[in-house]
């Protein structure tokens, strides 16, 4: 079997560093161009390796400390690290996606105690002090609760 461009660009998605996309680059004549066809970065990247994915208009954001770029050229954000749902909404106004969605006590106290069916995980007393409280329904969107509150509540999940 020959690999073609659209096989190589699923196998490079896998790649855990920029030394991976050089190395097909270089090594395979066939391939070159391959960081070109991609229109988001399947690697976090830093000014260097920014300008070797020249075609980039959805940038994703796999950790915090990640750098962005305001380039003109990305139209639109994916965030993989965990955002307040607070922080989500703001995202959200300005067209950009959020993958890991905490609900906080800060957001339960703005927003109120139903859950958003956006949010995967219940922040650390999220329900704390919520005494008038007898149940709670949790979203199968959840998939990590920082705090047990079985204490107080009867937990349905949906």
């Amino acid at each position: 079997m020959k690999l073609g461009y659209n096989e190589i660009m699923i196998v490079s998605m896998y790649f855990d560093d920029i030394k991976d996309f050089i190395n097909l680059e270089i090594g395979i004549k066939r391939f070159q161009g391959n960081m070109e066809r991609f229109h988001f970065n399947p690697i976090p990247l830093n000014k260097y390796s920014r300008r070797l994915f020249t075609n980039i208009e959805t940038f994703h954001i796999y950790n915090y400390t990640d750098e962005e770029f305001k380039d003109g050229r990305i139209f639109k954000q994916v965030i993989w690290y965990k955002v307040y749902y607070s922080t989500y909404l703001k995202e959200k106004k300005q067209g950009n996606i959020c993958k890991n969605i905490e609900y906080t006590k800060e957001d339960r106290n703005t927003y109120g105690n139903t859950i958003p069916s956006e949010v995967k995980s219940l922040g650390y007393k999220c329900f704390d002090e919520c005494y008038s409280l007898k149940s709670i329904n949790i979203p199968s969107s959840i998939n990590e609760i920082e705090l047990i509150v079985l204490k107080m509540f009867i937990i349905k999940i949906n």
